[in-house]
This record gives structure tokens, sequence and C-alpha cells, in this order.
């Protein structure tokens, strides 16, 4: 296949002449011929490439059986995808259809064009972001082999999900080509379930070597000291690390599990500015982790913080792979985690049936199925609107009298207006059914009254708990374990100067600590919120180093 790709779209866009010459001043020409291979799927540290002449097809699975070629570039085209600034190995190879010329620049190089070229930077970003969201459509890149009863597989599913890795599942289950392709790689079952990448073979890898096998990491050296180290990739911290990464702080953000935090598994964030037509959480998150990385904040996911200390003047981060960070400042945006029902077996079939987000991996999952949603919040709302255009049924139990005291009016009127979509007032689940998964839920009613519903798709959301148990009593909590900030601490603590002097909004009962978003006494956990308390807590770190700057020429510690 030799003919270019037709789509015109914001996907292959094509650098004008001058775009090339920007490209080649930094860049260098090289001369391609027939078959040259320019990177392949699993290759780190890959370069940009514009063709100038010529033409180049990206093909997934090279060589292999089920080769296929996703698109072919032709002059004024450029190649790669957000791997290439995002420091991620190639997901796709690049092979040369017919000869002519490239521009090639360094990954660092590119980068340098996206932070200072907003015309040919936005261009470039834009089809990285359209191209990032084709190749998980299309199933392209990484292959995820395992059974989908197994926890193993359940957690690398979410991993790849929640981190938008391009990749495809094959279901030992059911698909015979799966256990076709084991037995090749002379792979016995117990070593399932696998992640191929490239020419990588990863049994039962953990997240920490998943996520170092697809370049989600990135690991200080010791001794480098940040300015500020973001503890949570939700809205609040994805807010305060591209507000720090763009005002020149050297930034380093870290999440147990992906940027996005809860939000980031909303179905559809209907009333956040600028949204019209309402955005998918993951998606958010996803543009908010791309422009923090624009401006050169280090994610490292998944990753989890394990406690905090102080050493030399500095905060200590330590994190569960046993490295740490040291940093001037600290922002606290651990948001809270997903509170569970008092049920027997609940744990047992949790990812087989139980779930406590709806992204699009569920709403496949649950495609002409009967579904229950437990809670009568926001996310209750998203979920029961969004899952209806997938589920044969869904039926929303609520424990309270209405919804209008805890759920915006508009998701109220979405919600009514779904005729696949029935309310249960005065009701809450009571018991489980099902053997390997689930098959039912009983209810019981406010008089007594119990029945049974079928539901092969259980979702709660009944609120969060806060994820501050790591911080063990260095950090001032309130009595539900939020962390308490600014006017509302009950003590002034003492900066390192040794004057007293009270808190900074926000800032926590450590000199130099601020909390945000979900994990933060007081908040309105919304998401819109959280977003601006991270913008105004890097204000606040400014002030704080300003002061320590003041204190240090005065000659004070």
């Amino acid at each position: 296949m030799t003919d270019e790709t037709i789509e015109q779209d914001t996907r292959f866009p094509r650098l004008s002449d001058d775009q090339l010459d920007v490209l080649a001043a930094i860049g260098e020409r090289r001369r391609i011929s027939t078959g040259d291979v320019l990177f392949r799927a699993g290759e780190h540290g890959y370069a940009f490439f514009a063709v100038v002449a010529g033409r180049v097809a990206i093909v997934d699975d090279a060589g292999g059986a089920s080769e296929r070629v996703v698109g072919v570039h032709g002059a004024g085209r450029f190649l790669g995808e957000l791997s290439v600034v995002s420091g991620e190995p190639a997901y796709l190879t690049a092979i040369v259809r017919d000869p002519g010329e490239v521009i090639a620049l360094s990954a660092e190089a590119l980068r340098g064009i996206v932070a200072t070229d907003q015309e040919l930077g936005d261009l470039i970003l834009t089809a990285y972001i359209a191209r990032r969201a084709m190749l998980i459509g299309l199933g392209s890149g990484a292959r995820l082999i395992g059974s989908r009863l197994s926890p193993e597989t359940r957690r690398l599913r979410e991993v790849l999900t929640r981190n938008r890795v391009p990749h495809s599942f094959l279901d030992l289950e059911v698909d015979a080509q799966a256990d076709a392709l084991i037995r090749g790689l002379g792979i016995e079952a117990h070593e399932t379930p696998i992640v191929l990448r490239g020419p990588d073979v990863l049994r039962r890898p953990t997240d920490l070597e998943l996520a170092n096998a697809l370049g989600l990491r990135w690991t200080a050296p010791p001794e480098q000291i940040c300015d500020t180290v973001v503890v949570g990739g939700g809205p609040g911290g994805l807010g305060a690390a591209v507000y720090a990464g763009s005002e020149g702080l050297t930034t380093v953000l870290v999440d147990s599990v992906a940027t996005g935090g809860q939000a980031g598994t909303s179905a559809r964030i209907e009333n956040y500015l600028g949204f019209p037509a309402g955005v998918s959480g993951s998606d958010l998150a996803h543009r908010a982790a791309t422009q923090a990385a624009r401006f050169g904040v280090h994610i490292d996911v998944p990753e989890t913080a394990t406690s905090l200390t102080a050493e030399h003047g500095y905060h200590v981060v330590g994190l569960a792979s046993g490295r740490v960070i040291r940093a001037r400042t600290v922002i606290l945006a651990t948001g809270a985690r997903y509170r569970r029902l008092d049920l027997e077996r609940l744990r047992e079939l949790e990812g087989s049936g139980i779930y406590y987000a709806a992204t699009e991996l569920e709403a496949r999952r649950c495609r002409g199925q009967q579904v229950v949603i437990v809670g009568a919040g926001n996310s209750a709302g998203q979920a029961a609107v969004f899952l209806s255009h997938y589920a044969r049924s869904v039926d929303l139990i609520v424990r309270g009298e209405g919804l209008m005291a805890s759920m915006s009016r508009y998701l109220v009127d979405q919600v009514a207006a779904r005729s696949t979509i029935k309310v249960h007032y005065e009701t809450e689940v009571s018991a489980l059914h099902g053997s390997t998964a689930l098959e039912g839920v009983s209810v019981t009613d406010v008089q007594g009254t119990c029945r049974r519903l079928g539901a092969q798709a259980l979702f709660i959301f009944i609120g969060v708990v806060p994820h501050t148990s790591w911080l063990d009593g260095d950090i001032a909590l309130d009595e539900h374990g939020f962390v308490v900030t600014g006017s509302d601490l009950r003590l002034t603590h003492l900066d390192p100067g040794g004057e007293g002097r009270p808190p900074l909004p926000l800032e926590t009962s450590r000199v130099g600590v601020f909390a945000v978003g979900d994990v933060r006494a007081g908040s309105t956990k919304r998401v819109a919120t959280a977003v601006g308390e991270g913008a105004m807590a890097i204000q606040l770190v400014h002030q704080h180093l300003a002061g320590a700057g003041a204190r240090a020429v005065a000659g004070r510690p």
C-alpha cells in the first residue's frame, strides 16, 4: 500500500513550506529508501520525522501475522503520536514505501518547538492527541492476553486504560487466537496475563514493571531538588502541575494509578467551563497531562507516595519503589478513595460485575446487560445517563427520598428523560447474587420489602474517604481524615527561621506544604474548584519561596 491516507482532519495536517523550513533549521535532512525503518514499535526515544518527499507507512504489528497499515504519510506530513513528546516507546512501526527525504528532530528538539512555537506546537500536539485517540479506538499498540476472570488481568487492564495506553485485549476464556498466540510464544497458562509490547513479552508484570516498560515513569537523580512535588494526579494536582510548569518551577507529579483521579473515571462531565458538549473525565485528564508535559512537568505513574518527612530544610516524599523526591514545597492532591457497600462477597466480585467507575471500558462490558447503580450524587447521575446508552436497563438505587438535594438539576432532568432508567427511592442493596460473576442483587425498601433485580453489573457511587493514611500524623487532619488548611487550623506554625506566622490559604500545618481538591477539609468536591485551588496553590508556592529567599538574604535559615 503506497497511496497516501486521504483523511485531512486534525490527525493528518500538512505542514507549510515555512513550517518545514523551521524544522529543517534545527533538524537533520535525511535521504530515505524503500524499506528503511524509521522507528520500530517498542523503540525508546525515537525521533520526530517530517516528510519532505516520498511516502512512509505506519504499521501495526510489523512483520507479524496480523500486520496492519494504519496510515501512509506523504510530503508535508509528519510521523509519530504523543509518545514522541511523552517519552514513551513507539507503539507502531514506520516503514518507507517510496524513496525521498525527511527532516529528523530529536524528541528533545521537538519539545523545544512545542514550547516556543505556538502555531506549529499546537498543530503537532492537536494531531498527536487525535492520533492517540485513534490508536485507542483501533486497539493498536500493546496487547494484553489473559482471562477476564483473573484479578491480575483486570488490574493490568485498569493501568492500561486509565493511562490511555493504546492496546488490545485477548481473552483466554473465549478467544482461540489468544490461546494459540501464547502457545506459539512458549508461554504456559500460569504465566499469564502477559503484555506484548513490540519485541518485549512481560509475564505477569507488576504495575511498576508495566509502567517502566511503557515509559510512563520518570526517575529523578537522587541529588535533584525540585521546586515542588505534586502528590496526586486528579484535577487539583494537574491544575497545580500545569501552572507550576508554565511558570518555570521544576515540578514532579506522582500518582498511584494514572492522571485524572476520580474525575478521570467520569463518563461525561457536562458542566465544566469551555466544554458545551461535555467532556469525558479521561479525555480531560489526558489533555491536562499533555499540557503539563508540554511545560516540562515530570509525570511519574504509577508511583505511590508512602511518607512525608523533612531533611536539611527540604521536604522529602518517600515512594513505594524505594526512591525519594526532595522538594522545596509539596502540594497534596491525593483526593479520596471510593466507599464500599457493607455487603458479603463484595470484594470477591469486584471486577467481575462490581465497579466504581463508568468509563468506556465498563460501558462496553455492559452492552445489552442489566445495570444497577447505587448513589444519588452527580457521579451516579452521570453514570446512569451514560450507561443507559449501552445497557438494556438501568436501575438507580437511592437511599433518600429524592435527588435534588444531592444531584445537579441538569442531571436530574436527564435521568428522568431516559426511559431505560428506573429510580428506586428509599431503597438499599441488601445482597449480591452470582457464583464467579455478578448475576443479580437484592434490594430492600424503607418498608422492609425485599426483591431481587437482575444485574450483570453493579456500580457504586456512595462517596469517598480521603487518602491521607500515608501522612501518618505528619499533617493536621480533621475528624474525618481530611487535611486542614489555612485559617481552619487551630494553631499557627513556625517558619524555618523560627518566627511564628499564620498559615497561608491552602497551607497545611507544615510550612511549604499545601493541600488542594477533595483531600482538603471544606473543599466543594467539584472538578472546576479543584483546578482553581491547584492554580491558587502555585501562587502561594511563589509567595512561600519568595519569603524563604528573603530570609536567606537576611542571613537566616
